[in-house]
């Protein structure tokens, strides 16, 4: 019983870590932020760090995973729910422009981390378990307005996110709805108006299969 709540503790630790890692990241840049800042954020030493991720590449890499895959359960989460493919779009975009300040991290931290990604191997690997990810959830969207050209979709509705990301980061004063509204608009354009408008309950829901 001990070791199994050891191991429940453990995790919430190493959590709790990573969020203070991702926190400096987003403050100090991924080439700038060392172990201590991050620990400094976290309240922990340096050998709490390197105890639990080894190396400060090792907890960067555990940051991006974690995060990157916190915004992927919980987009299906919301897609699992949606009933119609109009539901869908909106709970996607919902959940890629999550309020203006989180909206704002999660881009500046994404992209930092690509920029490194070019010049670091390991972490490119990282880096492309991510956008697989991401290809998974756009296929799914992509999918609603039928197989034909669902990868051409996939990709083009990918583009669409992350173009609007970076002007989202640029903007000093950003709109957090007219994003969502843009963002949507061009969805629907995608897939097609009567696709989006269809109020039926949407075609190859993960939920049912």
């Amino acid at each position: 019983m001990a070791r199994t709540v050891n191991q429940v503790q453990d995790r919430a630790r190493r959590a709790a870590l990573e969020k203070a890692a991702y926190l400096a990241i987003y403050e100090r840049g991924y080439a700038g932020v060392t172990l201590a800042d991050i620990a400094a954020h976290a309240g922990v030493s340096r050998g709490t760090l390197v105890y639990h991720f080894g190396s400060r590449a090792g907890l960067l890499a555990a940051v991006m995973k974690r995060f990157t895959r916190t915004i992927g359960v919980a987009t299906r989460r919301a897609l699992r729910q949606a009933q119609t493919p109009d539901a869908k779009l909106t709970a996607f975009v919902e959940n890629q422009f999550y309020g203006v300040q989180n909206t704002r991290r999660f881009y500046t931290v994404s992209l930092d981390f690509l920029a490194a990604a070019t010049r670091d191997p390991a972490l490119m690997a990282v880096q492309r378990d991510a956008l697989q990810d991401t290809l998974t959830l756009d296929l799914e969207l992509a999918r609603l307005a039928g197989e034909e050209g669902a990868q051409r979709r996939a990709r083009q509705l990918r583009a669409l996110v992350e173009g609007l990301s970076v002007r989202f980061l640029a903007d000093p004063d950003p709109d957090l709805q007219a994003y969502r509204d843009d963002c949507l608009a061009g969805l629907r354009a995608i897939l097609g108006g009567e696709v989006a408008l269809d109020s039926s309950p949407a075609r190859g829901d993960v939920a049912s299969q």
